[in-house]
């Protein structure tokens, strides 16, 4: 590179450096907090639509796709967590609550962490556990869904 032609490369280099640099979303500090606002929330209701058997709860947030792994070794689907929704004789929740709720965000994506204990009916069977869970959601177009979950058994 000759001596002219150095000067223009920074300059150009540095320019679509900027141009990236300014181009990038990035969330300010009031969107983060709307954001974790908004997801504790979902995590709350979620508990009471689980208490309520309120399936439209799960239909309306979960994105179409969405897989829940569960603290018994079995993946969820959407379409399967409804299914057992509206099956009341063998799926209902007689207790639930939550703690420990942190969520954490990242741009359009944000990770909640808690534990839940809960006592229920699940494929006609009494369980009654502590579970660690992880749920991921992803801002889509101003709304947020969550798009995978995963649960484990809490050591004893």
């Amino acid at each position: 590179m000759s001596n002219k032609t150095a000067p223009f490369a920074i300059v150009m280099i540095l320019a679509v450096a900027s141009i990236f640099a300014f181009a990038s979303p990035k969330n300010s500090p009031t969107d983060a907090k709307n954001a974790v606002a908004t997801i504790t929330q979902m995590e709350n209701d979620a508990v009471n639509a689980d208490l309520a058997g309120d399936s439209s709860f799960y239909n309306r947030n979960l994105a179409e796709n969405w897989t829940g792994g569960t603290s018994f070794g079995t993946w969820d689907t959407k379409q399967s967590l409804l299914g057992d929704m509206k099956d009341t004789d063998k799926n209902s929740t007689k207790s639930e609550a939550i703690k420990d709720l942190n969520v954490r965000v990242y741009g359009s994506t944000a990770i909640a962490t808690y534990t839940t204990t809960y006592d229920s009916m699940r494929h006609g069977e009494r369980v009654a556990r502590t579970v660690l869970s992880t749920d991921t959601f992803v801002n889509e177009n101003g709304t947020w869904k969550q798009v995978a979950g995963h649960s484990s058994e809490a050591a004893k």
